[in-house]
């Protein structure tokens, strides 16, 4: 059978448009990610940082295979789950495979610093801070972030000092609020979890 009469699909030349790896993973992690991050969290029974490493493992996976994969079609999902799932199941059988670690235990249990949780949170904040009105977002910044007195502000914003008051209370209980929307909650502790306790 000649090349010109295959019923197979043409192979991309040079010219053919393959998405930048920010595009391809920003769309993945936008139009998949938090679903896929919740399946492996449960397969993970709960262990956050091994589901966030797997998540990344199938991004880069997803990538290699971008030109057969669309990751804004849930056409992708599929493949994205079955490659998390197999992902999942080989970490489990590796660490079956290999005898436990031994260590110092105390040394397991340091807190490393790496700065991403600070911008994690960081970028929470900015998201939470979007949803707020401009005037709520102004008195904040001046209240909390400048560390200015309710006189100075009110001085600043020229508006009355009850109105900073005010301000800032509604300022803050609607921060709570966005916070709490995406998934942040007090000391790390939903409200409906401290009244239970």
């Amino acid at each position: 059978m000649s090349a010109s009469t295959s019923t197979e699909d043409p192979i991309p030349g040079p010219d053919a448009a393959e998405p930048r790896p920010d595009e391809f993973l920003r769309a993945l992690y936008d139009f998949h990610g938090s679903a896929l991050l919740q399946f492996a969290v449960r397969r993970l029974e709960g262990d956050w940082h091994r589901a966030e490493d797997v998540l990344q493992e199938v991004a880069i996976r997803a990538w290699r295979h971008a030109g057969e994969l669309d990751p804004t079609t849930d056409a992708a999902r599929p493949w994205l789950f079955t490659a998390l799932r197999n992902l999942v199941i080989d970490g489990h059988r590796a660490r079956q495979a290999r005898p436990p670690e031994t260590g110092d235990p105390e040394l397991a249990h340091l807190p490393v610093s790496d700065g991403v949780d600070h911008i994690l949170t960081s970028q929470v904040l900015v998201e939470a801070l979007r949803d707020l009105r401009p005037a709520q977002r102004e008195v904040l910044l001046h209240v909390h972030y400048l560390g200015r007195s309710v006189n100075q502000t009110a001085k600043v914003l020229g508006v009355p000092p009850g109105t900073v008051k005010s301000r800032t209370y509604y300022a803050a209980r609607a921060m709570r609020e966005a916070l709490h929307n995406r998934g942040l909650y007090a000391n790390g502790v939903d409200g409906a979890d401290r009244e239970a306790s």
